[in-house]
């Protein structure tokens, strides 16, 4: 899949005022800090497109961006989706009753918006499994939301550490889980990681009817 455009379109305050649910939508989301907007930059080779900060909590709404592809570089075949970027969970400067509504719109998002066919959830490969990451993952499970997971930062630690985290946060997955969902450990400086998420995008896309 090749990305011909991607542009910001609407910063939205609760999924009622998203845009109209017409095509397939990829939501990022992870724990503040985590690298998301980086990945996001990433995959649409953009580095202005999401803006990034060493703030956590930059993010404060449904932010949208419009994506428009192609199978390949050169063909004509065009596809329009959707790419959000969520508020991060977790740490962020702001008081009790701003982050439960946070958590609610987060929430009314996930469950309610129709078009949604995938949650990327954003781990710091760098760490061992953290609680905060794991309820949210089960907490999807719940919802019965399909996710994938994406793990960070790949270039700050040595493969080895990354690795060994990773294989921990799934193996403490297995623990309550029969099957494991995809992962893609990503480094945004290397772009390491970029093709495999843009082949799973891209097969999801073709798995939308019409």
């Amino acid at each position: 899949m090749h990305i011909t455009k991607a542009s910001y379109l609407i910063s939205s305050p609760e999924v009622d005022k998203c845009p109209p649910a017409d095509r397939p939508e990829y939501a990022f989301i992870g724990r503040s800090n985590v690298g998301k907007s980086s990945v996001i930059n990433m995959i649409c080779r953009n580095q202005k497109l999401a803006k990034t900060s060493r703030s956590p909590g930059k993010t404060q709404m449904i932010n949208h961006f419009e994506i428009s592809s192609v199978s390949k570089e050169g063909a004509k075949d065009f596809f329009k989706w959707y790419l959000v970027d969520l508020p991060g969970y977790g740490f962020a400067k702001v008081s009790q009753a701003q982050r439960k509504q946070w958590e609610k719109m987060i929430e009314n998002y996930l469950r309610k918006r129709e078009n949604l066919v995938m949650v990327f959830i954003l781990i710091d490969g760098r760490h061992e499994p953290q609680k905060i990451d794991l309820d949210f993952v089960n907490q999807l499970g719940e919802w019965q939301i399909p996710f994938s997971l994406i793990f960070t930062k790949a270039d700050k630690e040595t493969q080895r550490v990354v690795s060994k985290n990773v294989k921990m946060f799934l193996e403490e997955m297995r623990k309550t889980w029969q099957f494991l969902p995809a992962h893609v450990v990503t480094s945004a400086i290397k772009q390491q990681g970029r093709e495999k998420l843009m082949g799973m995008i891209s097969d999801m896309n073709k798995e939308i009817p019409g």
